[in-house]
């Protein structure tokens, strides 16, 4: 999403980009084509859920990189239980994983 703006309110004005629906498309057109083994995707967005099953059944393997099981605020999970059911491996960015992955 994007802010647009903010109403007469005072409320802020936002408006969906359709970058989800893009990135699944391209996707879903990837797999299909054969253009590609592997995904690896950092989401917590249920709108992916048709994307990994399709990849998926084109034979490519999913990776799904996702926040924390929790957040500290409601205690929510940060990402989509189907996403996680959809994924064929996990891993859960954390400051464990950010510590191996920063640049030295």
């Amino acid at each position: 999403m994007i802010r647009l703006g903010i109403d007469q309110t005072g409320e802020p004005i936002f408006q969906q980009k359709r970058v989800d629906m893009l990135l699944g498309l391209d996707f879903a057109l990837l797999s299909a084509k054969g253009k590609i083994t592997h995904a690896a995707v950092v989401t917590g967005d249920s709108d992916f859920t048709p994307a990994f099953q399709m990849g998926k059944n084109e034979g490519i393997s999913v990776w799904l990189f996702h926040g924390p099981r929790s957040s500290r605020r409601d205690g929510r999970a940060t990402y989509a239980a189907e996403l996680r059911v959809e994924a064929d491996e996990r891993v859960e960015i954390d400051a464990d994983f950010a510590s191996r992955v920063r640049r030295q």
